[in-house]
């Protein structure tokens, strides 16, 4: 009896199918949506400001949980919003009313999360207002601290062609002040929210460095200086 043989899959197998495995597939669908998406990347740095927002002003632990919970929907909003965005240019080849409106739906469930958070933000500062008003040290450390750290990240997540030292630059630059940050934080629960987030915009540099290889060896190769070189 013959036994019918699978055809060969078109896509190259992954690597591994175990447990570490599959946390490696997940990250990487993480950082693919940083390097990918423009929205995703606003995200992010806003979930820095939030970050250093809790870290420097000490809040109740519902205002805490609230705050992290917000942030991490919002990251997972965007990044299914992401799937789906790829799943439907997938399945329609060609322009489709109903495909633009799936997309516009789902973008859409991102941006009410989105409003909300800032709601949620809003409310919290002025539930805690007068705690806000007493901490005015620590509010101008984290604008000294904060703001230059916030810049490095958007930096790193910049979608735009810089020398690989400006990358390491920015990276250095974060570490260094959380470093800082963190032996003056009121919060050790946001602080590593803080420096997860800058762990991640450092990997979408580097992600990003290593996509525009590839392209970078093709204009190399069809460079009519090449070209020449293969011919004679």
């Amino acid at each position: 009896m013959n036994v019918p043989v699978r055809p060969p899959s078109a896509f190259p197998p992954r690597k591994g199918s175990g447990l570490l495995a599959s946390f490696g597939h997940a990250w990487a669908g993480l950082i693919h949506t940083v390097v990918h998406q423009r929205n995703m990347r606003v995200h992010l740095i806003s979930g820095v400001l939030v970050g250093l927002v809790g870290s420097g002003i000490p809040l109740g632990l519902a205002e805490k949980v609230t705050l992290i919970f917000c942030v991490l929907l919002i990251f997972f909003a965007e990044i299914l919003n992401s799937a789906l965005e790829h799943l439907v240019d997938l399945a329609v080849q060609q322009f489709d009313e109903k495909a633009r409106l799936t997309k516009d739906a789902a973008a859409a469930g991102v941006l009410v999360l989105a409003l909300g958070t800032v709601v949620i933000f809003a409310a919290i500062l002025v539930h805690n207002w007068d705690t806000v008003r007493t901490s005015t040290e620590a509010i101008t450390r984290q604008v000294a601290l904060g703001l230059p750290l916030t810049a490095c990240v958007v930096v790193l997540v910049l979608p735009h062609r810089r020398p690989a030292v400006v990358d390491v630059g920015a990276f250095l630059g974060a570490a260094a002040l959380l470093v800082l940050l963190f032996f003056e934080t009121a919060s050790l629960v946001f602080t590593a929210l803080t420096a997860g987030l800058v762990v991640i915009a450092g990997a979408a540099a580097y992600q990003r460095r290593r996509e525009a290889r590839p392209a970078a060896q093709d204009m190399t190769a069809d460079s009519p200086v090449s070209r020449n070189k293969k011919t004679g």
